[in-house]
């Protein structure tokens, strides 16, 4: 159902590679609410996935970037603002990605080079996109910029490997630098921590379909979907969460704040008596 929370809002969608993906959920979700934008995602990227087809649903133009270029992202915001006839309103950084997953090299035999690439495309280029928008005074007043994260920021999960650094430093970038848009530009920073997602990159996790599993016995509304996290996203792109900036919101039905559930026990206690 729309409401039209977004109408006559603007702004950047990060990372729609698939129907898979929360961005492409996200952007249906916005579009629907009657926002408008522009995507974005690296080249690479855009020949894995297919992203026209979006574009397509949403009368949107794409404009490729590489996240972790500075001046393919000052080219993003600057088309941008031409494309959508002004300053923007809204942005989702919804990139995450892991060399060291990818290659199968555990936590305690990380690739230092593919660390600081995930790094860079995981966490430093939120920094980069928020760089080159206040720079650029890209944002209006009230604006709303989000990226997603997830609890392994704060929470050990031995095979979410290095993903887990680059989300805490995602998570620290939002604050420091929300800091700044919010005092000097009237700007919220805010991420999400989502329940597992079955995306291309999540899936790419060892053990993923364990991840889900568990989280959704562990909490007391079951995980979060996709779309439930798009419709989050939509209220704190609205003028309805204008004061709400420097959090890392969970959307995960109410698995950050268990120990244990009932459903978990039982089934450890069955385990260990077989």
């Amino acid at each position: 159902m729309s409401y039209n929370l977004l109408k006559g809002k603007k702004g950047i969608i990060f990372g729609a590679l698939d129907e898979n993906s929360i961005a492409w959920k996200t952007a249906l979700r916005v579009h629907e609410e009657g926002g408008q934008f522009v995507l974005t995602n690296a080249p690479i990227a855009m020949r894995m996935g297919n992203i026209q087809d979006l574009a397509d649903k949403t009368n949107s133009e794409i404009i490729p970037a590489d996240a972790t270029s500075i001046e393919d992202l000052d080219n993003l915001v600057d088309k941008a603002m031409e494309i959508l006839g002004g300053k923007l309103d809204f942005v989702l950084h919804s990139i995450g990605m892991s060399v060291n997953v990818r290659k199968g090299k555990h936590y305690t035999e990380m690739n230092y080079d593919f660390t600081a690439k995930g790094w860079d495309v995981s966490a430093v280029s939120f920094h980069k996109t928020m760089q080159s928008l206040y720079k650029k005074d890209a944002m209006n007043e009230w604006g709303s910029i989000m990226a997603l994260s997830y609890i392994a920021a704060q929470k050990v999960f031995p095979d979410y490997n290095d993903m887990a650094d680059n989300k805490a430093y995602l998570e620290s970038i939002a604050r420091s630098f929300g800091y700044f848009f919010g005092k000097e530009k009237k700007v919220r920073v805010n991420t999400i921590s989502q329940s597992p997602t079955p995306t291309t990159a999540g899936t790419g996790v060892k053990g993923f379909d364990g991840f889900i599993a568990y989280a959704d016995e562990m909490s007391p509304l079951g995980n979060a979907t996709g779309m439930d996290c798009a419709n989050y996203i939509v209220s704190l792109f609205s003028d309805l969460t204008k004061r709400v900036t420097l959090q890392n919101l969970y959307n995960d039905g109410g698995f950050s704040n268990m120990g244990v559930s009932q459903q978990v026990m039982e089934a450890f206690i069955k385990g260990k008596g077989e």
